[in-house]
């Protein structure tokens, strides 16, 4: 519970370690092409593997940039304009409405549903009409759930319209030469009731070329019901079923931007069987609305993937880890801190091959964090440049260089963590970590006269100079009604139990760090709490209620191997995974601590459990004595002290943040601070590695 808690762990030392630090060397054969892309999914259905999906994406930039298909330029799109890209796939049309304040009163409506809105304009009969949907959807029977929840909304439709569902088959008017003699096709279909739009397709010479597609059918059946009556309406058009599997951009307008005043964009929607377009990117990026305004270097490949838009980035290897070593690691770090983080990073994106089947990496911590260009610093930018082509090098093959935020002062063995990783990862010590915690404020945990226990940071509390019978330290406040915390940090979310004013004494049962990566406090979890967060993460039975929990296995570091619950093991699949079973703590390196009730160790080496309910014996300098559980003062070996309260549940108290194999990124920015540079901090880290340079 102590800041000493974890150094009794027996690791190489630092110094040790790199004793035989190796020099930089150079590749005799080609491992790290500077000029390779790396392929980035941002939206994509991967299954099991990464799902984060948009019904369409919003995208700008301050240059013009272009949407292709494969080497045709398939349209400009000009400098600050907004497009939206959409899939076209199942869709529920909900209405179609004279006015755009109506169309948007059942929009809004819908934006709090599962069932996503999106509102073009188009014509008929030559007057304006504005065009509600929902969706898309991944399937048909996703669609026709659809458009049963939204017949029971209660939306306000015109007389006569009932929502109805659309889909991706349609029929086609031809191939012209123009955008003007497509017009004039389209706008003859829509004066004749039907709707139509441009499309654009690349040819088989490559070059662009528009066509114009009628409808939105969604089964052959009703293609075939459509097909019939355009041409008993307009016998003087061509009308072939050509364009249902073509891959096309359909051109729309939409009318959604803004559902509190009407605003307009071009709205291109992804259709076809095997459909991929490109937003060919520029020097100043483009901008991803959907993904928290991100601007991204490279290009936006946009297509389908089981049933959704997929939007992959794709971007020079070197600008991606511009934007990685900024979303990982502070601009502010040392630079040899950035030359590790460059290398690590350089290193496992080249180490992925196509783990997300379409993509090589994803932008979150499954990956590495990727920001786009909003994360890049010029600080980054340089150390980056200084180590390009550099990666970790073990056995012949590029090190999967994994990292973590910080490792609590130890990293992990690969026993601890996946139980896999081979020689190149080793448990180490790791003491500068506590660079994370170097400004913090450290936080006194209190017993107040009232029996109420909880944390006031040291800058608000003073020492009163007195000590209790058993040698705690007595405190007061510094200063007026200093709040006593639940945990070790302020939380907006969090009342305080109490507060503390200056005469009035309280004994100092312990010491902690500010909740960080470095340390945390977490709990109190309930039975029912940790219940719920272990459903499905363990592989045997859970009990009903948790009246014990324990640690009774470490592996090498210290982390957490084996918890009991009730005497009984939880089985996860791995060490690692205790993390999320446990409430989603921050890191493996903990002790849990009942809050209500503590253990006695008898002479013989039983052991007794006693409950904030129960009382019990102890023997003292004046003889035998009886004491209740809740409020007593119980003292551990290490000196730390907690009071037993009458709270139910288990605080977990922790070290490091992340699964702490390989890297800590606090400790390469430790290290730095001490004047180590990067490939002595790497191969502290990475065991047996050497660095080569392209």
């Amino acid at each position: 519970m102590n800041f000493a808690r974890w150094k009794k762990t027996g690791v190489t030392l630092l110094a040790g370690a790199l004793i035989a630090a190796g020099l930089l060397l150079p590749a005799a054969d080609s491992h790290a092409d500077p000029n390779a892309t790396i392929r980035v999914a941002l939206y994509a259905d991967i299954g099991s593997k990464y799902k984060s999906t948009v019904p369409f994406v919003t995208l700008s930039s301050t240059m013009g940039f272009s949407l292709m298909s494969g080497s045709a330029q398939l349209l400009p799109i000009p400098a600050n304009n907004k497009i939206r890209i959409s899939l076209d796939g199942y869709k529920v049309k909900v209405m179609d409405s004279p006015t755009w304040q109506a169309a948007a009163e059942a929009a809004k409506q819908l934006q709090s549903s599962s069932d996503k809105p999106m509102l073009f304009v188009s014509s008929r009969n030559g007057a304006t009409v504005y065009q509600l949907y929902t969706g898309p959807y991944t399937s048909e029977n996703a669609a026709k759930e659809g458009l049963n929840r939204v017949g029971k909304a209660g939306l306000n439709l015109p007389q006569g319209q009932v929502p109805a569902l659309t889909g991706s088959k349609h029929l086609s008017a031809g191939t012209f030469a123009s955008q003007q003699e497509a017009d004039a096709v389209m706008n003859t279909i829509t004066a004749a009731g039907f709707d139509a739009w441009k499309t654009l397709v690349s040819g088989t010479d490559g070059s662009a070329q528009v066509e114009v597609w009628v409808g939105e059918a969604a089964s052959d059946s009703d293609l075939a019901a459509l097909r019939a009556a355009v041409t008993a309406a307009l016998p003087q058009l061509s009308i072939g079923d050509g364009a249902t599997a073509k891959p096309g951009m359909m051109i729309r307008t939409d009318a959604g931007l803004d559902w509190s005043s009407e605003s307009q964009a071009f709205h291109y929607q992804v259709s076809g069987t095997g459909a991929k377009f490109m937003a060919s990117g520029n020097s100043a990026g483009i901008q991803l609305a959907e993904r928290s305004k991100r601007i991204y270097r490279g290009n936006l490949e946009l297509s389908s993937l089981a049933g959704s838009l997929a939007v992959i980035n794709e971007v020079p290897l070197e600008q991606y880890l511009y934007a990685v070593v900024g979303g990982e690691v502070s601009s502010g770090w040392p630079e040899e801190a950035l030359k590790a983080q460059a290398v690590a990073a350089r290193s496992y994106a080249l180490t992925q091959g196509t783990r997300f089947d379409v993509a090589n990496v994803v932008d979150t911590t499954l990956s590495q964090v990727y920001n786009g260009i909003g994360a890049e610093a010029p600080v980054i930018t340089k150390a980056v440049d200084a180590t390009a082509g550099e990666v970790l090098m073990s056995g012949g093959k590029i090190v999967e260089a994994v990292f973590s935020s910080n490792s609590g002062g130890v990293t992990a063995d690969p026993s601890e963590v996946w139980g896999n990783g081979g020689t190149t990862f080793v448990s180490v010590a790791s003491a500068e970590d506590a660079a994370a915690v170097a400004a913090s404020k450290k936080w006194y945990y209190l017993l107040l006269d009232s029996g109420i226990t909880g944390y006031a940071r040291e800058d608000n509390i003073k020492l009163t100079g007195s000590k209790t019978a058993a040698g705690l330290d007595m405190a007061t406040a510094s200063t007026k009604d200093v709040n006593i915390r639940p945990l070790p940090v302020i939380e907006s979310g969090a009342s305080p139990l109490g507060k503390l004013n200056p005469g009035e004494n309280a004994v100092i049962l312990d010491q902690f760090y500010e909740n960080g990566s470095y340390s945390w406090v977490k709990g109190p979890y309930t039975s029912a709490d940790l219940l719920k967060s272990l459903s499905g993460k363990v592989s045997n039975s859970l009990p009903s209620s948790i009246a014990s929990l324990e640690v009774t296995q470490r592996g090498p570091s210290g982390r957490v191997t084996q918890v009991k619950a009730n005497g009984e093991i939880l089985q996860v699949k791995y060490p690692d995974l205790f993390r999320s079973a446990l409430g989603g703590l921050p890191s493996t390196l903990f002790d849990i601590v009942p809050a209500g009730s503590y253990t006695v160790l008898g002479a013989d080496g039983s052991k007794g459990i006693v409950s904030s309910t129960q009382s019990t014996d102890v023997l003292s300098a004046s003889g035998k004595v009886t004491v209740n559980g809740s409020g007593t003062v119980v003292m551990g070996a290490d000196t730390s002290s907690r009071a037993v309260t009458n709270s139910p549940g288990f605080y977990f108290i922790g070290w490091g943040n992340g699964h702490g194999l390989g890297m800590s990124q606090w400790g390469i920015k430790g290290m730095a601070d001490k004047g180590y540079d990067y490939t002595k901090i790497l191969q502290h880290y990475f065991n047996n590695v050497t660095i080569v340079k392209e």
